[in-house]
């Protein structure tokens, strides 16, 4: 029982990484995950398919600051502490050129996938050091490793990830904080669905069968692999790791 009497917060708890992580992190004796997404109903659903006991729900917007303290304060009335933040949720945007790509999409993708780290940090610091210390787990993308044309926004949200990681790893270590990413290549789930056909309208299919190629070992990461990544980097087997940029990506970025 890896997280034996820990409790986690999960944004993107809906989503398949998240609900895979919170399937995940129960399963290894956590004392309750407290799931946070835009959708109530989504939540509701998610929470069904878990140990209703165990899991906690927040309907909340990441990038906005009373929604992030609000999520924080209700986990921690639900269960009492919070021991892990996995800082999961995110968007895509829109396949579109540098030229063509909407300010307010652009606006959207940092807000959740930059804002919604930082305020997670930022209110989450707190209760981590309360419970003597813990882990914040962000997830970022192979975006943030290298460059990807028509996705500025997505890309420079993911390698932006990283810095608010690499500060975040320095500022809680005295703390007994530690903070690390996780960088998965494509994962078969719902946001690839949208890529794919952003890519290649009407041709999802091919689209996939290309990033499929780009990976040396041939297939896109299943969400329960990336959960198992931030297993990890949650158990006290990683205490010894922080400040990493750790990539779950088939060799992709090898």
């Amino acid at each position: 029982m890896r997280l034996d009497g820990r409790v986690a917060i999960i944004t993107g708890g809906a989503g398949g990484i998240g609900l895979a992580a919170a399937r995940l992190f129960l399963k290894e004796g956590a004392a309750g995950v407290h799931l946070v997404d835009l959708s109530e109903e989504a939540l509701t659903d998610a929470a069904a398919e878990l140990d209703g006991e165990r899991v906690g729900i927040s309907a909340a917007d990441v990038s906005k600051d009373g929604d992030v303290a609000r999520y924080m304060a209700e986990a921690r009335e639900r269960f009492g502490r919070v021991d892990i933040l996995f800082l999961n949720a995110g968007v895509e945007g829109v396949v579109k050129s540098l030229e063509e790509y909407p300010e307010e999409i652009y606006d959207l993708v940092m807000g959740v996938n930059v804002k919604g780290v930082w305020l997670g940090m930022k209110h989450g610091f707190p209760a981590l050091e309360e419970a003597g210390g813990g882990s914040v787990i962000i997830t970022s993308s192979v975006a943030g490793l290298q460059g990807t044309p028509n996705v500025s926004a997505y890309t420079t949200s993911k390698h932006a990830t990283i810095g608010l990681m690499r500060s975040g790893a320095l500022e809680g270590a005295a703390r007994g904080i530690r903070v690390n990413s996780i960088h998965p290549s494509p994962v078969d789930n719902r946001m690839m669905r949208s890529l794919e056909e952003g890519f290649a309208p009407g041709a999802a299919t091919e689209a996939k069968k290309g990033f499929e190629g780009m990976i040396p070992l041939g297939r896109y990461a299943t969400n329960d692999e990336i959960a198992a990544a931030a297993l990890f980097l949650a158990s006290d087997e990683s205490r010894f790791i922080t400040g990493a940029v750790i990539p779950v990506d088939g060799g992709l970025t090898a």
